[in-house]
């Protein structure tokens, strides 16, 4: 298991504009959400890195989420490499008519690399150059 604490990145309540045509969250909102919880670790890691995303494993959505649900977004770094680390994100769901009744919607492996202001890879730790 990691040694770094799975931590909340992300709480937020989506809005109408944010649905498809059945009446959920569009997918790609979702991924949106958790290309940034995932990242979140990372200025964790190194604040003064900028890290960008190189890759995201298999996203399914095991549930909907709804206009007024209670988004929460875990991220926990699970692998830190030279220049990269892997982030395990969970979306969770508190559903706006079960208060206290938490559901996971969907989970990813997200995996960013640090880079310079040229956007070429540099170690996320300066000693490590």
């Amino acid at each position: 298991m990691s040694d770094f604490p799975r931590e909340l990145a992300i709480r937020t309540t989506l809005l109408p504009r944010d649905t498809n045509a059945a009446g959920a969250i569009f997918g790609g909102v979702i991924l949106s959400q958790i290309d940034m919880a995932g990242a979140i670790p990372g200025h964790k890691l190194n604040p003064e890195r900028r890290f960008v995303t190189v890759a995201m494993d298999e996203v399914v959505f095991h549930r909907p989420v709804f206009v007024g649900d209670l988004l929460s977004i875990y991220a926990q770094v699970v692998k830190v490499g030279r220049s990269s680390f892997t982030a395990k994100v969970d979306v969770m769901v508190e559903r706006r008519h079960r208060p206290g009744d938490e559901v996971q919607v969907t989970e990813a492996q997200v995996t960013y690399v640090a880079v310079d202001e040229n956007r070429v890879p540099v170690p996320i730790f300066p000693d490590a150059e």
